[in-house]
C-alpha cells in the first residue's frame, strides 16, 4: 500500500515511510491510495472470528508489504492484550468501553500498534528516531507507555500546563527512560502547532529523524477502526440499525470509524459529539469551516480548535458536503450539560462514565430524538477515575482507583517547562 499527501504536493510513499515521517514534506496528512472493501462474508461471519483475526484481515492491506504477515500477527497479538466490552444501558443505547488497556484510554491501541511498527522498522537501524507528540490529555500517557523502552526511539511529549488532569499528567511525566515531557505555557493547539513547525524546521530535520505519534500518523490512526468492528461483532445479531456516537476532539477516532465503513462495515451513521470546541458542529450547520482558539472544558481531551483529521474525513467522502452530512451528524454540549449527563448515567443506569463518554451519551440522546429506531453506541474513551475530581463531585460517590492508575500516583513528575517554539527547538538540539 502506498500513501499520498492530502496537500498533493509531495511524492507518494510507502507505509513504512509514512510512519517514520509522520507528516508529508508538504505538511499534508498521509492517506492510503486505495481502500479495498472486505467481502460481505467477513461481516456475516464476524461472530466466529477472534479480535486478532478481525484485526489481521482489516489492517493487512494498509501495512503490506512493509510489515510481513507473521510480524503483523505478532504486533496485533501484543497490541490487543485487553478487552473491549459493550455494555447495554437500554434498548436504544449501549457503550463501548475502550479503557481496559494499560493507561486506561482508547489511545492505548494506536500507541501500542505504532510503537511496535516503529520498533520493527528500526530493529536493524543504528539511527535514533525522535517521536514528537502533542497531547490534550490521554495521548501522552498512551504514547509514553506504548513506546517505553522501544529500541532506537526517543519520545518527547508536549502538554498544556494546568489543562490535563493530575492522573493524566502523572502518566506522561513519570516513566523516565526514553520518555521526556515538556510542560507548555499555552493550550493544546499551541502544542500541536509547535510539533508541526518542528517537522518543517530544516535545522532540526537535518540533524534528527522526527516523527509524530498523534493521530496524524497513519499507524496511530488506522488501528482505531477496529473498535467499530469489535462493537459490531457484539451487537449485530440483536440490532440492525447501529449508529456510533464518538466524543470528538482531533477527529481521528470518528474518522477511523468511517474507514471501517469504507471497508464494508454495515454502519449507517456517525455522530461527532463535541464539547464547546464545536468547529465541526458549526461547519455541518453552515458549510463554513472556521477554526478557532480552543477553550478549556471538563472533557479536556476534546479541547481542540482546529481538528487535524477533519481533512481525512472530507477525503473519505470526496469533499462532497451532501455525502458527508448523510454519514455524519454533530452536536455540541456545555460542561453543565456534561455534568447532568454524568449524573443521569449514574442515577438511571448505575453507570459511572467519564466526561468524554458523557458527551458521547448526550450525542446519542440528541440523535435518537429524530431516529428512534436506531441503536446508538457511545464510545467510553477513558476510565472515569482519570477525571476523579469532576466525576466524584458530580455523582457524590467515592471511586476506587484501578491498579493501572494507582501504580503512577506516588511517582515523581519530571517535566521541562517551555513557553514557545524556541524552547522546544533548544530542548531538541540539546
Amino acid at each position: 500500500m502506498n500513501y499520498y499527501s492530502l496537500n498533493h504536493k509531495a511524492p507518494n510513499t510507502t507505509f513504512k515511510d509514512a510512519v517514520v515521517k509522520g507528516l508529508a514534506p508538504d505538511k499534508g496528512l498521509y492517506f492510503p491510495e486505495r481502500i479495498t472493501p472486505l467481502p460481505a462474508s467477513f461481516f456475516e461471519n464476524i461472530d466466529h472470528l477472534s479480535y486478532n483475526a478481525i484485526a489481521f484481515e482489516a489492517l493487512q492491506q494498509f501495512v503490506s508489504p512493509d510489515i510481513p504477515k507473521d510480524v503483523l500477527k505478532t504486533i496485533i497479538a501484543e497490541t490487543l492484550s485487553f478487552e473491549f466490552p459493550v455494555v447495554k444501558l437500554n434498548d436504544n443505547i449501549s457503550t463501548l468501553e475502550l479503557f481496559h488497556g494499560p493507561t486506561m484510554a482508547f489511545k492505548d491501541v494506536g500507541a501500542r500498534f505504532m510503537a511496535r511498527c516503529l520498533g520493527y522498522f528500526n530493529k536493524d537501524n543504528t539511527n535514533q528516531v525522535t517521536v514528537l507528540v502533542a497531547t490534550s490529555g490521554d495521548t501522552g500517557g498512551a504514547v509514553a507507555n506504548g513506546f517505553l523502552g522501544v529500541k532506537g526511539v526517543n519520545v518527547v511529549i508536549l502538554y498544556p500546563s494546568g489543562k490535563v488532569s493530575d492522573i493524566q499528567e502523572k502518566q506522561l511525566t513519570t516513566l523516565g527512560q526514553n520518555i521526556k515531557a515538556l510542560e507548555v505555557d499555552g493550550v493544546f493547539d499551541d502544542c500541536q502547532d509547535m510539533v508541526k513547525r518542528a517537522f518543517l524546521d530544516d535545522t532540526l530535520t537535518s540533524k534528527m529523524q522526527l516523527t509524530s505519534a498523534n493521530s496524524i500518523n497513519v499507524a496511530r490512526w488506522l488501528p482505531q477502526l477496529l473498535y467499530f468492528m469489535f462493537a459490531y461483532k457484539q451487537l449485530h445479531k440483536s440490532h440492525k440499525d447501529i449508529v456510533f456516537s464518538v466524543p470528538s476532539g482531533n477527529f481521528g477516532n470518528v474518522c477511523a470509524g468511517m474507514m471501517a465503513q469504507q471497508l464494508g462495515l454495515p454502519i449507517k451513521h456517525f455522530i461527532a459529539s463535541n464539547n464547546q470546541n464545536n468547529v465541526v458542529t458549526n461547519y455541518l450547520k453552515t458549510e463554513q469551516y472556521s477554526p478557532k482558539q480552543s477553550v478549556q472544558t471538563i472533557s479536556n481531551a476534546m479541547d481542540v480548535g482546529n481538528p487535524s483529521n477533519f481533512i481525512r474525513i472530507q477525503e473519505i467522502y470526496k469533499n462532497n458536503f451532501g455525502t458527508l452530512k448523510e454519514n455524519l451528524s454533530s452536536f455540541s454540549f456545555t460542561d453543565e450539560d456534561t455534568k447532568v449527563a454524568l449524573k443521569e448515567l449514574y442515577n438511571t443506569y448505575n453507570y459511572v462514565a467519564d466526561p468524554h463518554g458523557a458527551v458521547g451519551y448526550l450525542g446519542c440522546k440528541a440523535y435518537l430524538k429524530k431516529n428512534p429506531k436506531s441503536h446508538c453506541v457511545f464510545l467510553e474513551t477513558a476510565h472515569p477515575t482519570k477525571f476523579l475530581d469532576v466525576v466524584e463531585d458530580v455523582i457524590k460517590d467515592k471511586q476506587a482507583l484501578p491498579p493501572q492508575i494507582e501504580a503512577v500516583m506516588d511517582k515523581t513528575k519530571v517535566a521541562t517547562k517551555i513557553s514557545d517554539y524556541a524552547g522546544l527547538k533548544s530542548f531538541l538540539l540539546e
